[in-house]
């Protein structure tokens, strides 16, 4: 059964007219049940976790500065959220979805986070709407529980995923690939195993065969024991922070061609949703939603 993560500490209550869209946190898991693609026992519900998980990736510091809200006010505005306990318990929510989920896709193959994909939180620092990277904590989750050996990070948002190629720098057992917009946020780059920027308004087709290429390369190179991916909608033409040209069906192709490796080679793969910022919510959830009913349909 295809498990998913959800709270509904996930919509967080923010100020008027702030650009992230945290209605679709909602909206997302009504769709899927209104339309059939999914049922209540396919979710369950994240907790907070123990702290000592999160400090396999953040440094204590800076853990225990999010926790007890002292945070520099220039630290906080480069989170992009106003700091309060219910998002920190949030955040603590989302990146035990991520940590539970990669248990079971390592039961049924695969397994979902509504939420999560937070990649450009640091060890030490939060930036760009994250501040516990979830993927990166359940990574060495599996490695310190499960005994995994290699684990490959696959990042399509169209930002990089900074705080993740920091956090693996100097980890050779964790493979962080990112396939991103080459002008866009974060201005400054940092290193993954395998960068791949991407030119403005890249179309469908260019996407797509750069990303076969590295996908098959990738599995047959890093030979992972589980996958994460970090499926970000934010690549859409119609993404208002994008950049890119790709189509809602393009967008689609490229998880079904993520998944459909997975499948293939028997890896589990554990998705977290990352950003969406089209300025029609429903072209988020709909992007959003393909990823869930690709899953049900190639695993189940």
């Amino acid at each position: 059964m295809l498990k998913i993560a959800y709270h509904e500490i996930y919509n967080h209550p923010l100020p008027e007219n702030h650009r992230f869209p945290m209605e679709k946190y909602d909206l997302l898991p009504q769709q899927l049940i209104h339309e059939g693609t999914c049922i209540q026992d396919n979710f369950f519900e994240p907790e907070i976790p123990n702290n000592k998980h999160f400090f396999t990736v953040h440094t204590p510091e800076y853990f225990f500065d999010l926790l007890n809200i002292t945070l520099s006010k220039k630290e906080e505005r480069k989170i992009g959220f106003p700091l309060t306990e219910q998002l920190v318990a949030r955040e603590m929510k989302i990146a035990d979805g991520t940590l539970k989920a990669s248990e079971y896709a390592l039961k049924f193959g695969v397994a979902m986070n509504i939420a999560g994909g937070t990649h450009h939180a640091f060890s030490n620092r939060g930036e760009g709407f994250c501040m516990l990277n979830d993927q990166a904590i359940a990574a060495k989750y599996l490695q310190n529980y499960y005994g995994l050996k290699k684990i490959l990070i696959i990042d399509l948002d169209v930002h990089q995923g900074n705080g993740t190629a920091e956090i693996f720098a100097n980890d050779s057992s964790v493979f962080t690939f990112s396939m991103h917009g080459k002008t866009n946020y974060p201005f400054h780059k940092e290193t993954s195993n395998l960068d791949i920027p991407l030119e403005n308004n890249t179309t469908d087709e260019v996407y797509l065969e750069i990303l076969q290429t590295h996908l098959f390369n990738l599995i047959n190179t890093v030979k992972p024991d589980f996958i994460f991916y970090q499926c970000g909608v934010d690549i859409l033409a119609s993404d208002k922070l994008g950049k890119l040209s790709i189509s809602l069906e393009g967008c689609k192709e490229r998880d079904r061609m993520v998944l459909q490796t997975c499948k293939n080679y028997q890896i589990p793969v554990m998705c977290s949703m990352g950003g969406g910022y089209s300025k029609e919510i429903k072209t988020i959830v709909e992007a959003h939603a393909n990823t869930f009913r690709l899953a049900q349909e190639i695993f189940f």
